[in-house]
């Protein structure tokens, strides 16, 4: 699949990936869902859900590193910057060679690699993130979207990314 495709798929599942509410209890569920799937898997990430401004859901899981961390508040302050996910965001920069850094934005505070996720409300619009780090970018940003499919009632094999081809 390339890039073209990959920027289509990312902002249907954007579109689609949408809560009708969302509250501390909804923030818990889907924290504890991508924390389940996290563990049965052996996965070694940090976990963040989050309105933008207050931390909702927060876990590190055993084998992340102080990294993993920064490398959440980064992917999520894109997020609260731009109004869609860091990887979609990052395809898009590649698809125009254009870089946060071309946009006068320190690497320091912003990320625009896969794992960080718009929590966007029906009728209110993006309020929030889900963040994911510790695996690569692309599986970062697919976690999120399988979690999100399940919490949902959505169909991941509908929305999901096509495997990268070598």
């Amino acid at each position: 699949m390339g890039l073209s495709e990959d920027l289509e798929r990312v902002s249907l599942q954007e579109r689609e990936l949408q809560f009708e509410s969302m509250d501390e209890q909804t923030a818990w569920e889907i924290g504890t869902r991508l924390r389940a799937l996290a563990i049965e898997r052996g996965l070694s990430v940090v976990i963040d859900v989050r309105r933008f401004g207050q931390p909702l859901f927060y876990t590190a899981l055993k084998g992340t590193t102080p990294d993993n961390v920064e490398w959440v508040r980064r992917k999520g302050n894109s997020v609260a910057r731009f109004h869609r996910s860091s990887y979609g965001l990052g395809l898009h920069l590649n698809s125009k060679s254009d870089s946060l850094e071309a946009r006068g934005l320190p690497t320091a505070d912003y990320a625009s690699h896969g794992g960080s996720f718009p929590i966007t409300v029906k009728d209110a619009g993006i309020i929030g993130s889900i963040t994911v780090s510790g695996l690569p970018q692309r599986a970062d940003h697919e976690l999120v979207v399988e979690a999100l499919c399940g919490f949902l009632h959505r169909d991941y094999e509908e929305l999901k990314l096509e495997q990268e081809q070598s």
